[in-house]
């Protein structure tokens, strides 16, 4: 068996580090296992990858930060020999909000590999719980170390209990030493040694220990407390020495300084053995119960030493059966009595150390590598999960259910509001036209597609909306204050358009007579200032709303007239800016950009009109061209943009980017009938679930509104209108192409030529 290692990795001074070498060391010892073949690709704390002298077996490393790092850190292990993959996953080691950036290593590993977690949370925040959950998604199987950690993801995470293996921690396979040097050593000689091991922090709970030690000392003061180890690098950042000063202060303050030793220093596992053998009682004092895993605990136990412990997760099991001792968080009342009883009984204190000696047998690394080489076996035997495999034709079974609560909450009987702090209406920043005709659209679409009653309900407040937006000569301004006064005078071009979309999309869709009937008094009375339109966007949203008008009204010249000179725009623009290998209609790609070509395949469909349907065709091949790599969407960021033959920025990406995209996939479908653009269309909208460069959901299936945003490391989690509205327009239209799908699937060949 070929082994690749996803980790950080010795000299680097960390536990996960010192396991997964310790892991690396148990695997190779077993005749299946290929050592020579076998590698690590080691996490990297800063950019500069000579900052540790890794040992042969380190093939690559990542910088923790580069999020290219990881994508080409998963193409080195698929161009390997290797069967299979661990990844012990510690949300701080890996880069990215929540260390998001280990999705993008997963989601292009195409070797089968399971995920050791150290840490599992018992109140994750959403990116926590949805990396979490994207793990356990593409692993073959999940590892964690305790009981509680499998309870936590079956409850809280929803993970199913066939998806995880319960492994404890390893333990060195090493036996009590006969002669201890170090307790003949100026330091430890004639004392009763407390003692405990790890990076230095507050959450250790030192000052527990500290405050017991005048009670312990009056009846034994030949006890020593030792601390060993180096205060945590991510402290020392922040704070220096802070904590370990004041824990030194701590004890002359309470006349025990002469009874504590601080040895400052990262110790190998044969230098910590001797400190496990040479103790009298190892403490853990940690200050609360969430603490999944604790390697030091289980070196402890291994070691055959009498520990007493706060009752943490960890703690609670491994010390069970009278292994240890337990008492409450900060405590040091009740750990000086235990304390005291057992430096007074020696019996009990024997019984402890015996008890944990016979248990830490069947936790050796040997041991333990056993089990792993067999799950890895069932990995490499199960291979990749068909979940892996996105399905070529839409499934629409597996698209979150309709559900417009979120859109319900952010409309008030004015209009949809337009900003949301996390999923909370912002009524601070009131109301737009903008979003109130993206909400209209949306309506339209729901009920059109399954009579929803709650888009019904919707639809005439925002349409409401648009009535009390639209100025005497018929304009449009853009934003209301919540207190319903007007903010602006006249709207931008950018919000005249989604407005005229929105009403000729309402004259060839309403529900009734009535509703199309005011949609075209509204549309009709601003039809003069279509000819006034300089922008672009302006143009191709109007041209939109222009050519579903024109689907309810072919007869009217007058509109057909005002669209061919919409059309006639953006085409001349295309033909002024065209260059080379650059197929755009302007020097810059900047945001909504799908829109221009979509606008030129409605008119293509209104009117007929070849050299827009060609024009379309071409620049959306362009968009094509960068839109797609690695396999999922990547719209143009809005940093910076993309400017002409230049590269994508992909930071930040825009809901409303990837619904322009999902649109003009479904409209080139329903044009051309193709099945490439159905599946560009399918793509772009698992943008939104999480098949995006972070691989991390903007849909919320809690809230069911959707992210604002997709940010370098993370999502921008409020969730406003616009990137809600964006999320369903879209799921619609994927709901729309997968019936137009079935319906050419179901029909007999010859009634589909005729139809052509």
């Amino acid at each position: 068996m070929k082994i690749a290692y996803i980790s950080t990795y010795p000299p680097r001074e960390c536990g996960l580090a010192t396991f997964n070498q310790n892991l690396v060391n148990a695997l190779s010892i077993n005749p299946s296992y290929e050592a020579d073949r076998s590698f690590v690709v080691a996490m990297n704390e800063s950019d500069d990858v000579n900052e540790h002298d890794y040992p042969s077996e380190v093939k690559f490393v990542i910088r923790q930060q580069n999020q290219q790092d990881y994508i080409e850190a998963a193409n080195f292990i698929n161009d390997s020999d290797v069967d299979t993959c661990i990844i012990e996953h510690e949300f701080g080691i890996y880069g990215g909000n929540s260390g998001v950036f280990l999705l993008s290593l997963i989601n292009e590993l195409k070797k089968p590999f399971i995920t050791i977690l150290h840490t599992v949370l018992k109140e994750p925040n959403f990116m926590q719980q949805t990396i979490i959950k994207e793990i356990a998604l593409k692993s073959s199987k999940i590892v964690v170390m305790s009981k509680k950690a499998v309870m936590f993801l079956t409850s809280i995470y929803q993970i199913s209990k066939t998806s995880i293996k319960l492994i404890e921690h390893g333990v060195p396979d090493l036996e009590p030493l006969l002669k201890n040097e170090l307790s003949q050593s100026e330091l430890f000689k004639n004392r009763k040694v407390l003692f405990t091991f790890g990076l230095i922090s507050r959450n250790k709970g030192l000052e527990t220990v500290i405050k017991a030690l005048p009670r312990i000392v009056a009846q034994h003061p030949d006890v020593l407390y030792v601390i060993l180890g180096n205060t945590h690098p991510g402290v020392v950042k922040h704070n220096g020495e802070e904590y370990r000063d004041s824990l030194k202060a701590l004890a002359k303050d309470l006349g025990v300084e002469n009874n504590i030793a601080f040895v400052n220093k990262f110790v190998s596992e044969g230098e910590l053995h001797q400190y496990l053998t040479t103790c009298y009682l190892y403490i853990t004092p940690y200050l609360n119960e969430a603490q999944i895993t604790s390697g030091t605990l289980s070196y402890a136990v291994g070691a055959g030493a009498a520990v007493v412990s706060t009752p943490y997760w960890h703690a609670e099991e491994l010390l069970a059966d009278n292994r240890g001792r337990l008492f409450d968080f900060k405590n040091d009342t009740a750990l000086a009595n235990i304390v005291n009883e057992l430096l007074a009984d020696e019996s009990k204190h024997q019984e402890l150390k015996i008890n944990a000696y016979k248990y830490g047998l069947k936790l050796r690394w040997p041991a333990i590598g056993n089990i792993y080489l067999e799950t890895l076996q069932q990995a490499i035997e199960t291979g990749e999960k068909p979940l892996r495999v996105t399905p070529p034709i839409i499934d629409v079974e597996k698209m979150p259910v309709l559900n417009l609560s979120h859109i319900s909450l952010l409309t008030d009987d004015t209009g949809i509001i337009q900003h949301a702090r996390f999923g909370i209406p912002n009524l601070k920043e009131g109301y737009c036209i903008d979003d109130n005709a993206r909400a209209l659209i949306m309506a339209l679409m729901a009920f059109e597609q399954n009579k929803n009653p709650t888009a019904l309900k919707l639809m005439p407040v925002y349409l409401s909306f648009i009535q009390y937006m639209q100025t005497e000569d018929g304009n449009f301004r853009n934003f209301l204050s919540f207190n319903r006064n007007y903010l602006d005078e006249v709207g931008s071009e950018d919000s005249f358009g989604r407005t005229i979309w929105s009403l000729g999309y309402l004259i060839c869709a309403a529900p009734n007579n009535s509703y199309s009937e005011f949609g075209r008094e509204l549309f009709s009375h601003a039809v003069p200032h279509f000819k006034n339109l300089s922008h672009l966007r302006g143009m191709a949203n109007t041209l939109i709303g222009g050519s579903y008008y024109l689907g309810a009204h072919r007869g009217d010249e007058f509109i057909v007239k005002e669209v061919n000179l919409l059309a006639n725009s953006l085409k001349n623009a295309y033909k002024a800016n065209k260059d080379g290998d650059w197929h755009w209609f302007e020097d810059i790609l900047t945001y909504d950009n799908a829109i221009l070509p979509l606008a030129l395949l409605h008119h293509y469909e209104a009117t007929g009109n070849a050299e827009s349907f060609e024009i379309a065709m071409e620049s959306i091949n362009f968009l094509n061209s960068f839109s797609f790599e690695n396999g999922y969407l990547n719209p143009v960021g809005n940093d910076g943009w993309m400017k002409k033959n230049g590269k994508n920025p992909i930071y930040d990406q825009q809901a409303i980017e990837t619904m322009a995209m999902v649109l003009l996939y479904c409209k080139t479908y329903e044009v051309t009938k193709d099945s490439k653009y159905l599946s560009l269309m399918h793509t772009s909208y698992e943008w939104f679930l999480g098949k995006n460069s972070l691989h991390i959901p903007l849909y919320d299936f809690e809230t069911h509104g959707c992210a604002d945003g997709l940010q370098f490391n993370s999502v921008n989690r409020n969730q406003g209108a616009e990137s809600t509205l964006a999320y369903f327009v879209s799921h619609l239209a994927v709901l729309q192409a997968a019936e137009a799908e079935y319906q050419t699937l179901s029909t007999p060949l010859v009634e589909s030529n005729k139809l052509v």
